[in-house]
């Protein structure tokens, strides 16, 4: 088992919390968890069509 407090929070570099790592609080979770859905990050490689993910084979959702 690894300490997390030994680790600094990715959003801040306050020392980790175990019941939020890998961050060290609720806030920076949020922050973090904002910054995907505001396209503060983003996945490298190019972005894919309309027309791309129409016709892509997805599996069967049950």
């Amino acid at each position: 088992m690894t300490n997390t407090a030994a680790k600094s929070c990715p959003m801040c570099g306050k020392p980790r919390v175990a019941d939020f790592a890998p961050f060290c609080s609720q806030r920076c979770k949020d922050r973090d968890l904002a910054q995907w859905f505001g396209d503060g990050y983003a996945v490298p490689g190019r972005s894919a069509s309309p027309e791309e993910i129409a016709s892509a084979n997805w599996p069967e959702q049950e």
